[in-house]
């Protein structure tokens, strides 16, 4: 996908996998190439560094006057060392502390169809939801959530508004910290939280999410313009589940990532976030 969408684009690429698939890796890039050449497209347009020492990365992340644009697709500790040691502009996004906010006019039966979907179709993506974020006057709701999230394998970590609701149901819970929500887990854990109202919910989010995706489940339309408005995240849901922010599911096709940046691609990455623009004037002689 990233070798074809960069030359769809008109960019020439150079792609460094990770050790556990180098030989896929070199192998993909031998038929890629040799596809190019069939076709008469210059084959050293798509490139594959072919080591996977670090030390490679380093000499890489230097070359500005040549490479024009860095996308790390990997763990938060790789997109640090890149952002960290980059001379070249980097698209990125660290980690998807993604949030379900069930709000005080909520429908009962959307809000646990969209919180099972978003916890645990495939937890370990970043689209996954990793907090589950409760009105104080929708938490009769919260006995029927954290149930059927503990009947999907969830581990249920609480804060005390949510753990005195929950005492006392059963469910097995685990005292939350406060960075438990700032978390991507990757896994069946979820951390709860009950807020006074919409505008707390959003400062929980901007306070620990990561800016990837959130979504509100509510029938109050103010309540809903409220949060997406205010939720400081590339892309925000009402009524939907935050597994949809894919470069597919928005019909851009292949993706090449995600970006939580402002500038200048933000969101999911398709064809059009890799081409870049200038200006063109046709004057008649015209001077300033």
């Amino acid at each position: 996908d990233c070798a074809i969408l960069c030359l769809k684009s008109g960019n020439a690429s150079i792609l460094r996998g990770g050790k556990e698939a180098f030989h896929s890796n070199m192998k993909l890039a031998e038929i890629i190439r040799a596809a190019l050449k069939e076709t008469d497209i210059n084959e050293d347009a798509v490139q594959v560094i072919p080591t996977t020492d670090r030390w490679a990365l380093t000499v890489l992340l230097k070359q500005d006057k040549t490479i024009h644009c860095i996308i790390p697709r990997g763990g938060e500790s790789l997109i640090r060392f890149t952002v960290e040691n980059s001379r070249i502009p980097v698209i990125k996004h660290y980690t998807g502390v993604c949030s379900i906010y069930v709000d005080a006019a909520a429908d009962p039966e959307k809000a646990e169809a969209i919180l099972i979907n978003a916890k645990c179709q495939r937890p370990s993506v970043c689209n996954a939801a990793e907090n589950l974020i409760v009105h104080q006057d929708a938490t009769a709701q919260l006995p029927r959530l954290a149930k059927a999230l503990h009947d999907n394998g969830v581990e249920l970590r609480v804060e005390a508004h949510a753990k005195a609701i929950l005492t006392g149901t059963g469910l097995p819970l685990v005292d939350a910290t406060p960075e438990d929500f700032a978390t991507e887990y990757s896994d069946l854990i979820i951390s709860i939280a009950v807020v006074a109202d919409t505008k707390a919910a959003i400062e929980l989010i901007n306070a620990n999410g990561s800016g990837h995706s959130d979504a509100i489940i509510t029938e109050d339309a103010d309540a809903a313009r409220l949060f997406l408005a205010g939720v400081d995240a590339s892309t925000v849901y009402h009524n939907a589940s935050t597994r949809f922010t894919d470069g597919f599911e928005f019909g851009l096709g292949a993706e090449i990532g995600i970006s939580t940046d402002r500038l200048h691609a933000r969101g999911p990455m398709g064809l059009n976030e890799l081409c870049t623009y200038k200006y063109v004037i046709h004057g008649k002689g015209e001077i300033r």
